[in-house]
């Protein structure tokens, strides 16, 4: 098991990675941008999906 990682985002990321719920994207993007909403609000998303989003963290984490 990872480490747990807390993202912290601004209204304006979370409406982004909200709105992607329902753009024309790869089911895999819509994951991982749920991962990274759910992981602001305080849940801990565990097994590979959360590995593979990690990295992708970085952009939103202070």
């Amino acid at each position: 098991m990872g480490s747990r990682l807390r993202v912290f985002l601004t209204s304006e990321q979370d409406k982004t990675l909200f709105n992607l719920r329902t753009a024309d994207v790869p089911q895999k993007v819509r994951d991982r941008a749920e991962v990274i909403r759910l992981s602001a609000h305080g849940w801990y998303v565990d097994g590979c999906l959360s590995q593979e989003v990690t990295p992708l963290t970085r952009n939103y984490t202070i």
